[in-house]
């Protein structure tokens, strides 16, 4: 009898172990695990490590990614590290699903991009786009850089901010982990980098997320840039205060 209770009790024990557990697997205050991958990916491939990426992919298709987020990723990427290296991480990727496929693996494609129906025009889209994001209007004076080269700002807004930001396969939180995972991994970027980390708390992202981005980034990229961008990001919070 005492021993049929004994076992009961440590069974339970056991179990109340396990949940807890598992319902700290995933820290509720930090990236989720779907996050943490795209982090990875996004810095591996604007980097261009495709060795590591390939595990990456795996990982983040582990986590949950589909097929399409990842795709979307890449895509999203290649506007602020450019055609080549987006490519090789799509044709990694493609090596990395076959080879899943081979072993009889078949991973969850996901949804495609909704076909866009506001009829306004391209460059209004991205304005609009622009202004959910910064979740300001922006009806001032143009930048410096939009003044001396004023088609530089109509491609920004008819196409990274239209073409790429309006597709639903991401969202706006996960594309902008992408872009400052870039950043931080190109280096030298450090006022676009600021003004990112600043759309990342504006769409809801906290500190502690872009403190772990970092950390998580860091262990692929070289340490003088992951010291940056900390730096970025005290200088940014501090100015919250």
């Amino acid at each position: 009898m005492k021993t049929t209770k004994l076992f009961k009790s440590i069974s339970c024990f056991i179990i109340l172990l396990g949940f807890t557990h598992n319902s700290n697997a995933s820290d509720p205050g930090g990236l989720t695990a779907k996050e943490k991958s795209i982090v990875t990916i996004s810095a591996l491939t604007a980097k261009g490590d495709l060795e590591n990426l390939e595990n990456a992919l795996v990982e983040g298709l582990d986590a949950g990614l589909t097929v399409n987020e990842i795709k979307e990723v890449m895509v999203h990427l290649y506007a602020y590290c450019g055609f080549p290296r987006s490519l090789r991480g799509l044709q990694t990727f493609i090596k990395v699903l076959d080879e899943r496929k081979a072993k009889g693996i078949e991973d969850n494609m996901g949804t495609e991009a909704s076909p866009i129906e506001d009829t306004h025009t391209k460059y209004d889209r991205g304005k609009a786009n622009l202004e959910a994001l910064v979740q300001r209007k922006l009806d001032g004076p143009p930048t410096d850089y939009a003044e001396f080269a004023p088609i530089i700002e109509v491609f920004l807004k008819e196409h990274l901010f239209a073409d790429i930001f309006e597709r639903d396969v991401l969202n706006y939180q996960q594309r902008e982990l992408v872009t400052v995972s870039v950043l931080i991994t190109i280096g030298d970027l450090e006022p676009m980098l600021r003004s990112h980390m600043n759309i990342c708390l504006i769409q809801g992202i906290t500190p502690t997320q872009l403190k772990e981005l970092v950390v998580i980034v860091g262990k692929n990229v070289d340490q003088a840039k992951i010291e940056s961008a900390k730096e970025v990001l005290n200088e940014l919070l501090e100015s919250k205060k």
